[in-house]
């Protein structure tokens, strides 16, 4: 099938759409709240549309080599987080392990209701299937959408 720079572009927005869609679907519809490093992961796919349009709209390689970048950048986080949940290197101090003290908090300060919101924590896996979590799913779904931006980045004109 040969795809036009477009539809790759278009393909690519609307992959990077969906699955900030898909996050926000985890969190308000199955309850499961972000942690730090999800957040840091739903950039890359919040800027990668507004990239496709440009790309569209203005033509030349900057907007298609930029959504690659991004994409890369995106499969980074996720394969960072993936390797936090699985123990494999630490993560953020404010996200992992004791986050910050939480775990030495009081039963008096856990029923503070004027006390912050607890910390999900970036090293606990809250869903996964087939023995990957979102964090797994959202680095290769990013290398796929970056292979996407690649091809339309090799056939836009000079």
């Amino acid at each position: 099938m040969n795809m036009t720079r477009e539809r790759l572009i278009g393909l690519a927005g609307l992959g990077s759409a969906l699955i900030l869609l898909t996050g926000f679907g985890f969190q308000y519809l199955g309850g499961l709240a972000p942690c730090e490093l999800c957040l840091w992961q739903r950039w890359p796919h919040a800027i990668a549309p507004v990239l496709a349009l440009l790309a569209v709209f203005t033509g030349g390689r900057l907007m298609p080599l930029a959504g690659m970048l991004t994409m890369f950048g995106s499969c980074g986080l996720g394969i960072y987080h993936t390797g936090v949940e699985r123990h494999w290197w630490p993560g953020p101090s404010s996200c992992t392990g004791d986050a910050g003290g939480l775990q030495a908090m009081s039963g008096a300060d856990l029923l503070n209701f004027d006390a912050t919101v607890p910390v999900v924590l970036c090293d606990q896996v809250a869903w996964q299937m087939f023995g990957l979590s979102m964090a797994s799913y959202n680095a290769l779904a990013s290398v796929v959408l970056a292979g996407l931006w690649l091809r339309a980045v090799l056939l836009t004109r000079r």
